[in-house]
């Protein structure tokens, strides 16, 4: 394996190639590490054995009726009969090797602007992987809690991933690692070129807004295979993490045209993400949490405004929360450690993991947040400490108030959680790629006088923004 850094321009015209496509040896080969093959009696050459030798039509057949079967299920396993299976193992296969990279060469604390251009391109046997910002995406996963051994574990694990059949217009694919935590999404060149571009001050929002609700893009990466056009992708935290209690799932717009989705038949496993008419009637109970998430969205909606957004979705979900959960969110123990994931000043990306609160009168030990105690010390030591603590603490609650931070959950997923009286919600902000181009105004006025006095999604970036905002307070309590 060969290693070659670029650092330049991340997102160059000529670099960012068009999405894949691949022949059907390419889509039915398995990846090298389950590889297997016989040798041909005439030539003496080695065949790959099993379901390669069909026809071809027969293939086409048998696919054609899975997809029928994925279009039902929403999630299916990519196993070595799946046509994928070869592609996500050479992802697996790229990962593993970026993902070391950061491992043994952690980003610093100061990221500097040639960490947003980084390139680094690894020559595998089979393909080629390239990673964008690698020390960025690094840093925001360390500032996010996740180890990179953790994330090179999920991500890389002989499990299979989980391709995901959703009811988007998206032409991207989408899989899901075995234990569902990371998503994986395929993108187009513009899409690309967007989000790189733009890397920067999404680090700067979630730096300033620690809890913001926006997806967390853990990383994007290039796959090239021979004889293939270049395919791109990008890392995700699954909003819906951990998702084996949701009992529904939504993705809402604020707008009715084609926002109605068939519910699945009562007693059913299939997952299905409704839309906004399958909400109404329906309300987010959150109590005393409402006013931070009417306050967050705006802040966040206001913040794709400004780069000229629209169309993005706010993800919901939702499952009844156990009599045990209801009053263990409230125990002294249980707020002292959802304290220390909430107020530190420290916990945003690009800084430190959301984890600490600077212990003042606590005479509990900590083992997570040294950086704690170490600011603690110097704080007291510096000529202004004097009289002492109300100072830091006074700056830790102005912090706390003017980045919106909330109290949050001692959970897994904490930054896409809030739990109301009765409910455990999933919130979270997706496709955030969708520019308001000359292409979005004329399909504006297209669907003006298509669907007069009907509300669709195509508005502009301001318009979007306030109606989104609308939506939820209406449908909120």
């Amino acid at each position: 394996m060969r290693t070659r850094l670029r650092t330049g321009v991340a997102a160059r015209g000529a670099d960012l190639g068009p999405g894949s496509t691949r022949t059907n040896a390419d889509r039915h080969r398995p990846w090298k590490h389950h590889k297997q093959t016989e040798m041909s009696a005439a030539t003496g050459a080695p065949r790959m054995s099993g379901l390669r030798q069909q026809p071809a039509a027969a293939k086409r057949k048998r696919w054609g009726g899975l997809r029928q079967q994925w279009k039902l299920l929403g999630l299916f396993e990519i196993d070595e009969q799946h046509e994928f299976y070869s592609l996500t193992g050479m992802m697996k296969e790229g990962l593993a090797a970026a993902i070391q990279n950061t491992v043994d060469n952690p980003p610093t604390t100061e990221l500097s602007d040639d960490d947003f251009r980084q390139e680094v391109t690894k020559v595998h046997e089979n393909f080629t992987m390239e990673t964008f910002a690698g020390n960025v995406f690094a840093s925001l996963r360390g500032s996010l809690g996740v180890t990179e051994n953790e994330y090179q574990q999920s991500l890389c694990s002989e499990s299979c991933y989980l391709q995901f059949i959703s009811n988007s217009k998206s032409k991207a694919d989408f899989f899901l690692t075995n234990d569902k935590r990371f998503f994986l999404k395929t993108q187009n060149k513009r899409e690309i070129k967007f989000l790189l571009a733009n890397l920067k001050v999404y680090m700067e929002h979630l730096k300033n807004y620690p809890h913001s609700l926006l997806v967390k893009f853990l990383g994007v990466h290039r796959i090239q295979i021979p004889r293939n056009h270049k395919k791109y992708f990008i890392v995700m935290q699954s909003v819906f993490y951990p998702d084996e209690r949701i009992s529904a799932r939504y993705d809402i717009k604020g707008c009715e045209v084609s926002r109605w989705t068939e519910p699945a038949p009562e007693g059913c496993q299939v997952i299905v993400v409704l839309k906004d008419l399958n909400f109404e009637g329906q309300v987010i109970t959150l109590d005393h949490q409402r006013p931070w998430l009417l306050r967050q969205v705006e802040i966040d909606t206001q913040f794709l405004c400004t780069l000229n957004v629209l169309d993005y979705s706010f993800l919901l979900a939702h499952q009844p929360l156990h009599h045990d959960e209801r009053h263990q969110s409230l125990s002294f123990a249980s707020l002292i450690v959802r304290a220390k994931k909430s107020v530190y000043s420290g916990s945003s990306p690009v800084h430190a993991v959301p984890g600490a609160v600077p212990e003042y009168d606590s005479p509990m030990p900590t083992s997570d947040s040294p950086t704690a105690s170490e600011r603690l010390n110097a704080e007291e030591s510096s000529p202004r400490g004097g009289r002492g603590q109300a100072q830091p603490q006074t700056g830790e609650l102005q912090d706390f108030q003017a980045q919106n931070r909330r109290l949050l959950p001692n959970l897994k997923n904490p930054l896409h959680v809030i739990d109301g009286p009765e409910q455990r919600y999933f919130i979270g902000i997706i496709d955030i790629f969708t520019v308001y181009s000359f292409k979005k105004r004329l399909e504006h006025m297209w669907k003006r006088l298509r669907h007069p006095g009907r509300s669709f999604s195509t508005v502009s970036p301001q318009a979007y923004c306030v109606r989104l905002c609308q939506w939820i307070q209406d449908h909120t309590k």
